[in-house]
């Protein structure tokens, strides 16, 4: 591959109008995320068929972080959606 057109790629890349992540967004995901995580954890933890306290804190501890990981990437998802939307209505 061409050094030079790789580099005229990324150096397009790297060029960007707006910062697409700011510590005010990062700072909304880590709440919504951890809500959610405490949240699902609640439901889920009554829905283990054991009486084992351990049990039951790895089991929905478990099944939260996996649903809390969705619940990130459709969160992201829809940041770039809007935004993208947004950037076309003005346009």
């Amino acid at each position: 591959m061409d050094k030079r057109a790789n580099l005229g790629l990324c150096h397009s890349m790297a060029d960007s109008e707006q910062k697409l992540v700011t510590p005010a967004s990062l700072a909304v995901d880590a709440v919504l995320v951890i809500a959610f995580f405490a949240y699902m954890y609640s439901v889920l933890s009554t829905h283990v068929p054991s009486r084992d306290p351990h049990m039951i804190l790895l089991w929905g501890a478990l099944s939260s972080a996996c649903l809390t990981g969705v619940f990130w990437l459709a969160l992201q998802m829809f940041r770039v959606v809007f935004r993208a939307q947004r950037a076309a209505a003005r346009k």
